[in-house]
């Protein structure tokens, strides 16, 4: 039987948003919307201002890359880009001390595009630029649903990556590239995630919940023969987040299959939920084993925490 099926069509984002300050810049800030953006760019953000003043003007919004604790600059522009928001862009960027400047436009030339990838090739390794189309699709006349194209984007190894060549890495940080690339591949494969975040080499690797200030943090300690996945609550949050999951401990656990560490380090700001899996990243034999273990336990980590991470009262 032939079933009927639904016309994918493109809408002008001015019919949701008749104006860029503001209209679009404040939904962007919304929580969700950022952690959408974020998602789409490899990192997780958290808004620190909206029209954060810079001399006599003001960037659109000033967040936080919270795996880094660094700046991130965004511009918008609902229209074709132009040389006066690719300048102010360029302008914030140096005088707020980012590490990241994310442009977002309805349309980039390809004057300015190039200018975007140049600007990665040649400026230093802690200094990243993304180029981002904003774009508004639905299904017949389902709502609108935002998409952000990344169009253009700094080089794989980039921020924070101890210079960003893999030849200046020492050897348990090449071990940790070469791991968490390997697993971001198979997170993506596995349809686990639609989009996960550049691998880096450090001992951790993040993804997103769907809330700033929570999130799934997989783990590869080289030195204590663990790795291991866990939901990381910033200080932030915490003193509300965790009384609440907590009361939910058992559901949970049941959801996952394992019991869970709560809160194993009472000591520390930020709080923690966890579970770990022996292994010996050395050995690189088993990697395949480790990897389909993170994976699994991501999936399930997922889907018992994201829904309810949602609906935190914070």
């Amino acid at each position: 039987m032939e079933r009927a099926m639904g016309e994918f069509k493109r809408i002008g984002v001015r019919d949701m948003w008749k104006n860029e300050s503001a209209e679009f810049t404040p939904w962007l800030a919304q929580e969700e919307n950022i952690v959408k953006l974020g998602e789409a760019l490899g990192i997780e953000l958290e808004v620190e201002k909206v029209e954060a003043a810079v001399g006599p003007y003001s960037a659109d919004i000033l967040a936080k890359d919270t795996g880094t604790d660094t700046y991130v600059v965004i511009e918008n522009q609902l229209g074709k880009t132009d040389h006066d928001h690719l300048g102010k862009a360029i302008t914030y960027g140096s005088v707020l001390h980012a590490s990241a400047v994310v442009w977002i436009a309805t349309t980039f030339t390809e004057e300015h595009q190039r200018a975007i990838d140049w600007l990665n090739e040649f400026t230093t390794d802690d200094l990243g630029f993304y180029g981002v189309r904003v774009e508004l699709w639905q299904i017949d006349n389902s709502l609108p649903a935002v998409r952000f194209d990344v169009i253009s984007r700094p080089a794989a190894i980039k921020k924070g990556d101890a210079g960003g060549r893999t030849s200046e890495l020492t050897e348990t940080r090449q071990l940790q590239l070469d791991f968490w690339t390997a697993f971001r591949d198979a997170l993506v494969e596995s349809e686990v995630v639609p989009t996960a975040h550049t691998p880096r080499p450090q001992y951790w690797f993040d993804i997103n919940l769907g809330r700033s200030g929570i999130h799934i943090s997989c783990t590869a300690n080289t030195y204590d023969g663990k790795i291991g996945v866990r939901v990381y609550i910033s200080n932030k949050i915490a003193d509300k987040a965790l009384p609440q999951l907590e009361a939910q401990r058992e559901q949970i656990e049941e959801e996952i299959g394992r019991s869970l560490e709560w809160n194993p380090n009472e000591e520390a700001r930020d709080k923690i939920i966890v579970t770990h899996y022996d292994a010996d990243l050395q050995d690189r034999s088993r990697w395949d084993e480790y990897i389909s273990w993170l994976v699994d336990m991501t999936a399930k980590f997922r889907r018992a925490f994201m829904p309810r991470v949602k609906k935190l009262s914070l």
